[in-house]
């Protein structure tokens, strides 16, 4: 299969493109490299990488940023980090990417697991997480040709314990390699609409 990794620098998408390269065809995307450039808040950017790659089986998105701090001091615009940025940024790609999607291609979102385990400083994360899997759930009923979308839920990745560990407190911990095999699980499976939870 020909397929997009949107975030193939990072832990998770590294572990993917490790796991799917050796039997598909995969064109890294990121911000500043990859085969292709693309940027999730501007959509123009989005347009201008799917007409680069042209006609694709597989979307996949391990990207997306958001803002992490206290409520009681957070501001309108440190919110609206994640809702532009994680949230919009991937729902953008699945507005245009259906139309790039060969009949039966599949998209995979990324959330996390403060969709349904808030921690301290998180408010913004879990309201992205919790967005991106409820959208999930409503655009897979929708969707044509046979397409399919689900999203990956990881939890605290054990190559980012000690940088986040703190602010995970009492989280199991699990490696990108494992939580590759759910992205491998939503582009080689069946399933759509799906939240593949991948936790500790």
């Amino acid at each position: 299969m020909k397929m997009l990794l949107v975030g193939a620098s990072g832990t998770i998408g590294r572990a993917v493109q490790a796991l799917l390269a050796p039997r598909h065809d995969i064109i890294t995307v990121g911000r500043s490299s990859g085969d292709l450039h693309a940027d999730f808040t501007r959509p123009e950017s989005l347009t201008a990488m799917f007409q680069a790659a042209g006609k694709v089986d597989a979307i996949i998105s391990v990207a997306g940023n958001m803002h992490f701090g206290p409520l009681t001091e957070m501001t309108a615009e440190q919110f609206n980090i994640g809702l532009q940025d994680k949230l919009l940024g991937q729902v953008r790609l699945v507005l245009e990417g259906q139309h790039w999607l060969n009949d039966g291609g599949s998209i995979t979102l990324t959330s996390g697991c403060v969709a349904i385990e808030p921690i301290r400083d998180g408010a913004n994360a879990t309201t992205v997480n919790a967005a991106l899997e409820g959208f999930v759930t409503a655009a897979a009923v929708e969707l044509q040709r046979g397409q399919r979308i689900n999203v990956v839920s990881p939890t605290l990745l054990t190559e980012s314990a000690q940088a986040y560990g703190s602010i995970f407190p009492g989280f199991e911990t699990v490696p990108a390699q494992r939580v590759a095999l759910a992205y491998q699980r939503s582009v080689e499976g069946v399933q759509t609409g799906r939240v593949f939870r991948v936790n500790g």
